[in-house]
């Protein structure tokens, strides 16, 4: 059996989530057992820096983007020595990490037709501080070759938790929300899709850090106890992205705080609880319509990422897909937050073996490509 670590820091900017996997010999073979898992959280200024740097401006910004970066890959190389710790396993029992690094921009197709995406990332210095090979950068393949470079989970959602006679559909509900639909595996004819689909925590974890003082509205319990702003929600679900054909793909570059105060014009004197169970239902509400729109049979819905412990908002999915039972990734084996770092230990995985790591159906490149560059021990 072959040991690879996971590593994700997603829009959320809440830390660093990793796994430490276990994978068959087989490279045709990708069952995967997670050992172990752990966060370190991002250190205030780090997390202040990380959120700087995904807005335009700013002074030398890419020396402070550099040293993020040095700072991401020492929080990265923590989680990692507290996984090997958990496994009693030496640095060379763990054939390769796989580092997502931080996503500060993400305009692919803009510009001149390719764009870019930006994930800030140091692999040779982890590889330096942990003494384990590092497969990092992977988006910008999938970039290069047409594609959007995310949601880069659906191919691992597909080897996971796809079913051979029965469809169903993930909701990933991190910084920004990301469908998953999966069809009856054993249909030949049926092609895994999947992308992103509005804002889920990020928009209201910042409500929730200006008017409570905490990281997050824990369980939801703030936003049950407001009120829905019907004409605030209409602006909020007026956003063109939510109506754009997939492939696609967004983040802080579209869903950011001067986007949520350019719509919230009218609405300065709301009670910040109202707002807050606004920005609740408007998460809910353009999942649950984009499902509804590409996969209208849907009868299962699993749920992972920080969002699935928001019970309101578990709650407001449940609502307004009656006719989908919605639950956790933990009832298809796979807690909520190990599924993304699992996800990039799996990639980690097929760049070692030379695999392809998209699903071009649910990014828009031009075929499958093996993703990722990967630094020696």
């Amino acid at each position: 059996m072959a040991l690879y670590i996971g590593l994700m820091s997603g829009t959320s900017l809440d830390g660093v989530d990793g796994v430490l996997a276990r994978f068959p010999d087989d490279p045709s073979r990708h069952e995967i057992a997670v050992l172990a898992h752990a966060h370190r959280p991002f250190a205030p200024a780090l997390r202040e820096e990380l959120l700087t740097l995904n807005r335009a401006g700013g002074t030398d910004e890419l020396h402070r983007a550099m040293l993020a970066a040095n700072a991401l890959a020492r929080e990265q190389a923590e989680v990692v020595q507290a996984l090997l710790a958990a496994g009693g396993l030496r640095p060379g029992e763990v054939r390769a990490i796989g580092s997502h690094g931080q996503t500060v921009r993400h305009r692919p197709g803009e510009f001149d037709g390719t764009g870019y995406t930006v994930q800030l990332n140091a692999p040779a210095l982890l590889a330096e501080l942990t003494g384990i090979a590092v497969a990092a950068d992977f988006r910008s393949r999938d970039v290069a070759a047409g594609g959007q470079g995310a949601p880069l989970v659906p191919a691992f959602h597909a080897r996971v938790f796809g079913r051979p006679d029965a469809a169903r559909v993930l909701l990933n509900l991190g910084g920004i929300a990301n469908l998953t639909l999966l069809p009856a595996m054993n249909d030949p004819q049926a092609q895994v899709r999947g992308f992103d689909c509005g804002p889920a925590n990020a928009l209201m974890d910042h409500w929730a850090q200006q008017h409570l003082g905490h990281d997050f509205d824990d369980g939801g319990r703030w936003a049950a106890g407001g009120r829905v702003l019907p004409g605030l929600l209409t602006a909020l679900m007026a956003e063109p992205y939510l109506q754009r054909p997939a492939p696609k793909s967004t983040g802080r570059d579209l869903f950011n705080l001067e986007w949520l105060a350019a719509r919230m014009t009218g609405f300065e004197a709301a009670a910040p609880q109202d707002v807050q169970a606004t920005l609740a239902e408007f998460t809910a509400r353009a999942a649950a319509d984009a499902l509804l729109r590409e996969a209208p049979g849907c009868t299962e819905l699993l749920v992972c990422g920080g969002g699935a412990f928001n019970a309101h908002l578990m709650a407001r999915l449940s609502a307004l897909l009656p006719a989908c039972r919605v639950g956790s990734t933990a009832e298809a084996g796979l807690p909520p937050l190990e599924v993304e770092s699992a996800a990039f230990a799996w990639l980690a995985r097929c760049a070692v073996l030379g695999q392809p790591g998209n699903r071009h159906g649910a990014t828009g490149a031009l075929g499958p490509r093996v993703l990722g560059a990967v630094y020696p021990a």
